[in-house]
């Protein structure tokens, strides 16, 4: 591997690495959001598309939502 190879290796890197510290911002946030929120005082539709969300915050490893409610400075 030459050095523009490797310089391209270690952004791309970088560029991930920025992808995933927003993405973690995105899940620790939405996490915080479902864990206040009341199903009874919230449309059908919404409460269908937190169910949604919930869901795909307890498929997170365990890890990786510890991660994500860190990036936001929340209390697991």
């Amino acid at each position: 591997m030459n050095s523009q190879e490797v310089a391209l290796l270690g952004e791309e890197i970088e560029m991930l690495m920025q992808e995933r510290a927003m993405l973690l911002n995105v899940a620790g946030a939405a996490a915080i959001l479902i864990s206040h929120a009341t199903a009874q005082n919230l449309p059908q539709e919404v409460v269908q598309a937190a169910d949604r969300l919930s869901e795909s915050l307890n498929a997170l490893r365990e890890d990786t939502l510890k991660d994500a409610l860190d990036a936001v400075h929340a209390e697991a």
